[in-house]
């Protein structure tokens, strides 16, 4: 995910992850790296260790997909959300703090009353595993603040840039009550224009419990989304949040989630 430019790496840190360039796929894997490796909870694997109810949709039942969208607020934003809102689908935005979410208050108090989960891409999009455990804790707690301003509710997700974390990364997200969240497709949207071919590239990668990586900051990505929701209708997948995704069980700080 070319998103600005990559500091260089620290010197003694191992990072772990997966670029936005790759399809993921398979549950229960591990990221590894040089020795390091960092376990990744599948959602059916969460659901599987709760009890109680799971809500209006219980996905142990019914066959959901999660749709999310990183890196905004942006220009178009609000005609995603009016997409949504018409479709009776909702979302999971990763909201980015600099240039975004102190832009764009309304449209993040509204994707918010709207019913859509409010998560934590952090301030300035830069890849926590190569800088220092400070420069971590403000990326996500300017962003965690940033929001809590404008919705009264702080984020309980987030998404690491890239999809790079390592234990540092996780430490401190549990630190600060952020679940770590990643993905099992995406359309690799920052990459072309063409709403078609992004349309084509999540269909053939969506499958059940399947968490979608797109960005509403790109210029073909929102024109795609119709399409996209309403080949999923007609396959029988249920339109959920992350969290309903896991419910009944709860997103545990720190711990990485991926399909």
């Amino acid at each position: 995910m070319p998103f600005g430019k990559k500091p260089a790496p620290r010197t003694g840190r191992r990072s772990v992850g997966v670029t936005a360039a790759s399809f993921l796929a398979a549950a229960s894997l591990v990221l590894s790296l040089a020795g390091c490796s960092i376990d990744t909870v599948a959602p059916a694997g969460a659901r599987d260790e709760a009890k109680g109810e799971a809500g209006p949709v219980d996905c142990r039942q019914a066959k959901c997909i999660a749709l999310t969208f990183d890196a905004g607020p942006g220009k178009d934003t609000p005609r995603l959300l009016d997409i949504l809102k018409k479709e009776r689908v909702p979302a999971t935005f990763f909201l980015l703090g600099k240039n975004h979410v102190v832009r764009h208050p309304d449209v993040v108090r509204r994707i918010a009353a709207e019913g859509h989960e409010v998560a934590n891409h952090t301030w300035t999009h830069q890849v926590l595993t190569d800088i220092e455990p400070e420069e971590i804790r403000q990326e996500l707690s300017r962003t965690q603040d940033a929001i809590a301003k404008i919705t009264g509710r702080k984020p309980t997700l987030m998404r690491p840039p890239q999809g790079r974390t390592d234990d540092t990364v996780s430490e401190i997200s549990r630190e600060l009550g952020l679940a770590q969240v990643l993905w099992s497709v995406t359309a690799k949207d920052y990459s072309t224009t063409d709403s078609d071919l992004i349309r084509e590239r999540t269909l053939d990668g969506a499958d059940r419990d399947g968490i979608i990586l797109l960005h509403d900051i790109y210029d073909g990505t929102v024109p795609a989304v119709p399409g996209i929701i309403k080949e999923l209708k007609k396959r029988g997948f249920t339109f959920v949040t992350v969290p309903q995704l896991l419910a009944p069980a709860k997103a545990e700080p720190g711990t990485v989630y991926r399909p």
